[in-house]
């Protein structure tokens, strides 16, 4: 059966560092023989969650915008890859709020779709002090973990101070390949769906 790996990208800006790093682990999955997916969140229209909790009662997200389907594709993969960069020591608002309507999953009824399910994480920021940084990895470790989700792996790459810069950084991009690479060959040691 072949592994499904759902890219998801934060960032506002097309072939920046976030989608650098985001395309370079899926390129490593797909390399493995996942079939690969991405979503850019700043191409989607998405309301906030205003915490009606109809989902909760198994029906459909009320806010019907572009997060109803994103929930089937979340719901079809077995690893989600999720990219943001750091802004103001916080994800950017399209990553957060994607991250609020995770609210989906906080229920019986939904939280089956992503119990288990594996997250690979890519952020990269300007500054080079990774302490930066550390605010937006607990906020993805403390979210994952309340929804029993599993934070596989991360790449945090800092000193990216312009626009694409990560492409040039080959440690990086060797990082992220084989962040993905080493993802799919593991799961399909004893993959069982």
């Amino acid at each position: 059966m072949m592994i499904n790996v759902l890219g998801i990208v934060g960032s506002p800006r097309k072939k920046g560092n976030t989608h650098q790093l985001v395309a370079k682990i899926l390129e490593g999955a797909a390399s493995g023989g996942a079939a690969v997916h991405y979503v850019f969140l700043s191409g989607l229209s998405m309301k906030e969650c205003d915490g009606c909790h109809v989902c909760w009662l198994g029906k459909e997200c009320s806010k019907h915008d572009d997060m109803n389907h994103l929930y089937l594709q979340i719901n079809q993969a077995d690893v989600l890859v999720l990219g943001t960069p750091v802004y103001w020591y916080g994800p950017t608002a399209l990553m957060k709020g994607f991250m609020d309507r995770f609210v989906y999953y906080n229920c019986d009824c939904n939280r089956r779709w992503v119990k288990g399910k594996k997250v690979l994480l890519a952020i990269p920021f300007e500054d080079a002090n990774r302490e930066t940084a550390e605010p937006v990895e607990q906020f993805f470790e403390r979210s994952l973990s309340y929804l029993e989700m599993n934070l596989a792996g991360k790449i945090v790459a800092g000193g990216l101070s312009s626009r694409g810069q990560a492409a040039s950084r080959e440690d990086l991009m060797k990082a992220a390949f084989m962040l993905g690479k080493n993802m799919i060959n593991a799961d399909k040691a004893g993959f069982v769906r």
